[in-house]
């Protein structure tokens, strides 16, 4: 996951840019879906490759506990919004980045989820209290290893028991760091798929946590 905007970067709190609003459809998971993007914002053409390469690992996704799911940065909401259709599972969704949480509510409503998603700002984890059963991320690699390696190792302590943290990371851009890092703190990981270079890793959270 890396993109510049303008200068400036889609992991600000609030990004400057002049607006530039698209729309796009885009399938995920068996559903049409409507998005807005605007500057400011990551990948806002399309749904990245990525994503989609991990949605559809989620998809395979079986015994998940029971529990709510984070979607961690998620920008203009794809991943959030495809989950909320697919899924009857309550879903977080947070981001930094102000403009990309107000586009995320705008799409969530669009797509007809905006009553089973909750949408608000966090850096990270820092307003995160809740404990989940999937934690789903792609991380913002250009904000640096420090904020990659905290969205990762610190997952552990927002899943439930059983509970997954399932992310997707170019090789070129630092999985096999990412699945050292997964394996310190969860003592566990688990490559879900391979695509194009994209690793779709897992870890699953001890029952002793």
């Amino acid at each position: 996951m890396s993109e510049k905007i303008s200068g400036q970067q889609y992991f600000t709190a609030d990004p400057s840019a002049e607006h530039h609003y698209q729309d796009f459809d885009f399938e995920l998971l068996g559903h049409n879906l409507h998005f807005v993007t605007d500057t400011g914002v990551f990948s806002k053409h399309r749904v990245d490759f990525g994503t989609v390469t991990m949605l559809n690992a989620l998809a395979e996704l079986a015994d998940l506990p029971a529990g709510p799911v984070l979607d961690l940065g998620t920008g203009y909401g794809p991943v959030g919004i495809a989950l909320a259709k697919a899924w009857q599972r309550p879903i977080d969704m947070v981001d930094v980045n102000q403009r990309a949480l107000a586009l995320a509510l705008e799409n969530a409503e669009k797509n007809g989820v905006a009553g089973r998603v909750h949408i608000f700002q966090s850096d990270i984890y820092d307003q995160v209290s809740d404990k989940y059963a999937l934690i789903a991320v792609n991380p913002p690699i250009r904000a640096g290893k420090p904020v990659v390696t905290a969205m990762l190792q610190e997952a552990r302590q927002h899943l439930v028991p059983g509970g997954r943290l399932v992310a997707v990371i170019q090789k070129k851009q630092g999985a096999p760091s990412a699945q050292k890092n997964l394996a310190a703190a969860f003592g566990n990981v688990t490559t879900l798929a391979k695509h194009k270079g994209y690793y779709v890793l897992e870890s699953v959270n001890g029952t002793d946590s």
